[in-house]
Formats: C-alpha cells, sequence, structure tokens
C-alpha cells in the first residue's frame, strides 16, 4: 500500500468490512482539531505510507476547505491530493471505504486518486425524505413543495448518478443498478421499511447494511427527517477490475500514472496516448 484515503468527518470512515482493509484517516473541521494537530496527522501518513488521497465533499464549509489547502501548503508536499467528489454523504463514506480497500493492491497513487471520480459513477445515492423545501443541492419543482406542507408526505429522491424526485407511493420506482450490488441505508425520523422492502429487492441488491446517519445528511438532504440510502459494488475484485481496465496515462508534470485526463496531485494534464506510445 502507498496511499491512505482522507475523509473530511469521522462518520464518513465507515467500520472496516474486513481485516485487510486499511485504515483511513481523518483532517476534521478547524474547531475540531488545531493546526498543528491537523498538521502533524496528516505529516505522519505522508512518512508512513508514502501519499495522502483526502476525499473532499463538494459542498464543504469554506473554513474547513481552507483548512486542508492550508495543511497542503505548509507541508509544502506534492504527495496530498485533494479529489473534490459530489455526492451525498452515506454515498461519499462508501466511496472512501471502496478506495481503501483496492489501496492494498498495486495500484499507483495517481490512479487510486482519480479512481474516486470513476467509481462514483457506479454507486446509485438517495434518500426518502419528509419534505423537499429545504432541498437546494437538486432542482424541485413547484408541485413538490407544496406537497411539503402537506402531512404525512413522503419523496424519494436520487441524486446520483442521475436526478429524480418523486413522491412517494404505492407504485413508485426510481432507476437503479443493472449490476449487482448491495444497499447501505441510513434513518433518523423516518421508517425504513420501503427501503428495505421495495428499493431493495426491485434493485436487485444482494445485502442490506445499516449505518448511523452520517453528521452532515441533514443539512445535505435540507431536513432531519430522512432514510438515505446507497447502492454500492461490495466486490473488491470488480472494484479493482473496473480501475484497472480504464485507460492510463501519465502527468505531463510529476509523471504519476492516473486514469483520465488530470492528475489529482498537481492538477497537470495527463500526456496524449502519442506521447507515451501508447495505442489510440
Amino acid at each position: 500500500m502507498s496511499t491512505v484515503i482522507g475523509v473530511t468527518s469521522k462518520d464518513l470512515l465507515l467500520p472496516a468490512p474486513d481485516q485487510h482493509t486499511p485504515a483511513g484517516l481523518v483532517l476534521p473541521a478547524p474547531d475540531q482539531q488545531p493546526l498543528d494537530q491537523a498538521l502533524s496527522t496528516a505529516w505522519a501518513a505522508l512518512e508512513a505510507v508514502g501519499h495522502l488521497v483526502v476525499l473532499v465533499p463538494a459542498g464543504l464549509p469554506d473554513e474547513h476547505r481552507r483548512r486542508l489547502h492550508a495543511i497542503r501548503s505548509l507541508l509544502e508536499t506534492d504527495r496530498m491530493a485533494l479529489v473534490e467528489v459530489d455526492l451525498p454523504p452515506l454515498a461519499l463514506a462508501l466511496l472512501a471505504q471502496q478506495l481503501r480497500q483496492i489501496s492494498r493492491y498495486d495500484l499507483g497513487p495517481g490512479v487510486l486518486a482519480s479512481a474516486a471520480r470513476l467509481l462514483a459513477h457506479y454507486l446509485h445515492a438517495g434518500a426518502v425524505l419528509s419534505s423537499v423545501t429545504g432541498l437546494d443541492r437538486l432542482e424541485v419543482g413547484l408541485g413538490p413543495h407544496l406537497r411539503s406542507w402537506l402531512p404525512g408526505a413522503r419523496f424519494a429522491v436520487l441524486a446520483a448518478p442521475t436526478a429524480t424526485l418523486t413522491t412517494l407511493g404505492p407504485h413508485t420506482r426510481l432507476p437503479g443498478p443493472d449490476y449487482p450490488t448491495h444497499l447501505a441505508l441510513a434513518a433518523h425520523g423516518l421508517a425504513d421499511e420501503w427501503v428495505r422492502s421495495r428499493l431493495g429487492p426491485e434493485w436487485n441488491c444482494g445485502h442490506v447494511r445499516e449505518f448511523a446517519l452520517p453528521q452532515d445528511s441533514a443539512r445535505w438532504w435540507g431536513t432531519a427527517r430522512l432514510v438515505e440510502f446507497a447502492a454500492y459494488i461490495e466486490d473488491v475484485g470488480v472494484l479493482y477490475q473496473l480501475v484497472t481496465s480504464a485507460h492510463r496515462a501519465h502527468c505531463r508534470c510529476c509523471g504519476l500514472e492516473l486514469v483520465g485526463d488530470r492528475c489529482a496531485f498537481c492538477a497537470c494534464p495527463a500526456t496524449e496516448p502519442a506521447e507515451h506510445g501508447a495505442v489510440p
């Protein structure tokens, strides 16, 4: 393992599903950890492992984002990558777990960092909400806003990989994955029966795992009463195959091998296939 995976809050670091999954690193908000301690933590990880990839939620507060950039700047290192990911909190936690799982294999830090965006496309993330009046991460029409005021109203929302919002009813269906997945859920204030008994079977999920609701979920979804869910690929071998079968290139500046067109560590573009001798 040459790379450690970092997250921005403790509840985004899910329990390891097996004894082989490496530990992750938490770089919390400034009011939860002094700067000198954050620097020591990041430096120790870099010295012990080699590279650090931090998943940064797209809606992370500005002061927390500035802290992460300050750590990278003060350490004067190009071995720390900040990878922004626009996923709901539970799905982001699952993505961090998947990256931790494949980090023990022969994947370089550039490939592992760029694999975050690749694997994010294979997460189906949504929620059952009691109201959509506070939901500003997705487009919400006037009708759902008005129905939110009705007693007992419920909404089924899919945020990724495509956005879908509908009133929850007997015949509600959400587009799901066409490959084997497991289902994760986290609930607060609402029953999870529809997710367990309807959504899971319709999506052909092989297993259901329950987690504590991430602290940021209420802010992300705009309500504290919700059931957040995400379908994810459980098989580590499949995750590894998805990453290794993707086209690779090399960074023009630092030379790291990567998946995609831009290096997550130095932000330079990848070499063109012809420049690197690859077959188009």
